[in-house]
């Protein structure tokens, strides 16, 4: 049985991680061990949670539960990610679930990948997208073909995210909020990409203006010829999380569920002459990616868990969108500060 050590108690950690981890005790009896879950947050004193211990370093946390036994959960700004990811390898933790995205720049996916090879670190990016019920009938319907060759796909990830934004300032740019989770099922459904545009704009409410954190926008062709076109929108005064493909011979528009208020999704199939049909299930995917997670870690195989390479290339891919974006900024401040011609 393993235990548990969550650090980072903020909306991952403590919205998330969390009351999922409960949903995974009650599925499957004996994989976690009893007693409370362990917490650590390097920024503040977490709050007193039912089921939650508190640690007031890591070194107390390792005590608490042996590290080897104990799956960390890192749900801290990926800003800190490589240096917290250090401090838990030297103290023998070894099997780590790390919160999305996996860094926000090269160098400090460089870093990472440093880290977990000196230390021989088993890291699990937690990009439940992955892991949902549509995501993986979308992932059958591409493979079966029954639909024809899949030839776009447009994701949309909207929600206001004003209050929190303004507040935590704990990601750079919209595109390491939402975009991490819809780039990953992309590059799962269509492999490989480039990008071909990509664009962001700021968040403003009132006379408070926060850089780069309202919207984020990309393109993408890839190396099969799919083309995909993500949107996500944190300035929108509606949530919506959807995801349709356009096959040779139907449209399959799928939405994931956008709170935890319900945890169902929906999928319907549009074919030639407007005949369309659709179904509609739970899909509670967090829980399911934990649970999948600790069976992997319960049985001691320590390998690269499968879906780190498409995690590496959507922070490779991010990376460009972020860099085109800021080429794109300097080049209007540049046209903005020419003299107009009288």
């Amino acid at each position: 049985m393993l235990h548990t050590l969550i650090i980072g108690m903020g909306r991952a950690g403590r919205g998330l991680h969390l009351p999922s981890l409960d949903k995974v005790r009650a599925a499957a009896p004996g994989l976690l061990a009893d007693g409370p879950v362990v917490a650590f947050d390097p920024l503040r004193p977490p709050p007193d949670v039912p089921g939650m211990v508190r640690a007031e370093s890591l070194e107390e946390a390792a005590r608490h539960r042996p590290p080897a036994l104990t799956v960390a959960h890192l749900c801290t700004p990926p800003q800190a990610r490589a240096a917290l990811l250090a401090r838990l390898a030297g103290l023998g933790y070894r099997k780590i679930i790390v919160e999305k995205p996996l860094a926000v720049d090269l160098p400090g996916l460089a870093e990472v990948a440093r880290i977990r090879r000196r230390w021989g670190l088993d890291v699990t990016v937690a990009t439940h997208w992955l892991d949902s019920v549509l995501t993986r009938r979308l992932r059958t319907a591409v493979a079966a073909g029954e639909h024809g060759a899949l030839r776009r796909i447009r994701v949309v990830q909207n929600k206001p995210r004003f209050t929190r934004s303004i507040a935590a300032r704990d990601h750079p740019t919209a595109f390491d909020v939402e975009l991490p989770h819809a780039l990953a099922v992309v590059l799962s459904l269509a492999g490989g990409a480039r990008i071909v545009d990509a664009s962001w704009d700021d968040l403003v409410l009132g006379r408070t203006r926060v850089p780069r954190l309202g919207r984020a926008r990309l393109r993408l062709e890839h190396a099969g010829g799919v083309r995909t076109e993500i949107d996500s929108d944190l300035t929108s005064p509606i949530r919506e999380r959807s995801i349709t493909l356009h096959f040779d011979r139907a449209v399959l528009v799928g939405h994931y569920p956008c709170s935890d208020a319900d945890h169902t999704a929906q999928l319907r199939t549009v074919r030639p002459g407007g005949e369309a049909s659709r179904t509609v299930f739970t899909d509670d995917a967090f829980p399911a990616f934990l649970q999948g997670a600790y069976v992997r870690y319960a049985r001691s195989v320590t390998s690269m868990h499968r879906t780190l390479p498409v995690q590496v290339d959507a922070v490779r891919l991010l990376t460009e969108a972020k860099r085109l974006c800021a080429a794109q900024d300097v080049a209007g401040e540049e046209i903005r500060d020419v003299p107009a011609v009288r």
